[in-house]
């Protein structure tokens, strides 16, 4: 088995025909989230799902700045809170399975009920090197 995360982008992504969720009814933004909710299910009974969550709009970035210094929190730096929407995590069998899940979850419901074709960025968990016992 391989852990796969599906990223979902606000933007950052090759462009879709669909407006953004703050200008989707309310009816819309409920179907869109049944779907997900849908989604997870079926996976969690099939084993390949581990987690996931929407990401609220806000954030902060934050680095070490040295002993005795506080933390910064600002810089020049694109805001990862403008790009990412949320995440699910897999276990599959095989990058084959993870490419027909993310398939399957940029059909999302948008407006009008009809698929976002949602722009989806898949990436591979790093594993652990293999580790040796004297």
């Amino acid at each position: 088995m391989a852990k796969y995360l599906m990223l979902k982008h606000y933007r950052g992504a090759p462009a879709m025909d669909c407006p953004p969720m703050d200008e989707w009814t309310p009816d819309e933004i409920s179907a869109h989230v049944q779907f997900m909710r849908d989604f997870a299910a079926r996976l969690e009974e099939s084993g390949e799902f581990v987690d996931a969550q929407g990401l609220a709009p806000e954030g902060t970035w934050v680095r070490y700045d040295g002993p005795g210094r506080p933390p910064v929190t600002d810089g020049p730096f694109a805001e990862t809170k403008d790009l990412i929407a949320g995440w699910m995590l897999i276990d599959v069998d095989s990058y084959d399975r993870a490419l027909e899940l993310a398939g399957e979850l940029s059909a999302a419901p948008g407006v009008g009920g009809k698929p976002i074709y949602e722009w989806l960025e898949l990436r591979p968990l790093l594993s652990a090197p293999p580790t040796t016992t004297s």
